[in-house]
């Protein structure tokens, strides 16, 4: 089956959206999360797990352990989906986020991370911390999950005073 078969390019007056990865690493009783760089456009000076656009070539799977090396240097495994967001952003395009773990058996992280400071995290103090608007919300759901269970559904967008607005499909109604 062709690309045209598929539907391709039958893009007008659809809505089209960016696959994106963003992965929480695990050592322990810590997560590796990411203060971003001040000067960043995009979450200046708040925490975020790691993650960046899905490559033309690669699988999600492969993304989210690219971007996991790029950014901290470090080999992990184990990668599971937690979770998949469509986020509408208000624009011609969206989003779609897909949200992992993995593990890594070290701390030992790359010194010059070009997105910010990346620091692990004991999981009872992430809470203290100025997380992405969403990453409350998110971890929490995570760091309940049993290690088996399905990833979880999501629908982003944002409300008139600019807020994130967040809605979770539960297993329940499926």
């Amino acid at each position: 089956m062709g690309a045209e078969q598929q539907g391709a390019n039958a893009t007008k007056g659809r809505w089209l959206a960016m696959p994106r990865t963003l992965s929480f690493v695990m050592n322990g009783d810590a997560v590796l999360l990411l203060k971003r760089a001040p000067h960043k456009r995009v979450f200046p000076n708040q925490y975020n797990g790691l993650g960046g656009h899905v490559e033309r070539d690669e699988d999600l799977y492969s993304s989210a352990l690219r971007e996991i090396e790029e950014e901290s240097g470090l080999q992990a495994h184990s990668l599971k989906l937690r979770s998949i967001h469509n986020i509408d952003a208000g624009g011609a395009a969206g989003i779609l986020l897909f949200v992992f773990t993995a593990i890594c058996d070290t701390r030992a992280l790359r010194s010059d991370c070009p997105e910010g400071k990346l620091e692990w995290i004991p999981k009872d103090r992430v809470f203290e911390l100025d997380l992405v608007e969403d990453l409350p919300d998110l971890l929490a759901r995570i760091f309940a999950m049993e290690d088996d269970q399905p990833p979880f559904y999501a629908h982003v967008s944002y409300d008139e005073s600019d807020r994130v607005v967040l809605r979770f499909r539960d297993d329940e109604h499926c």
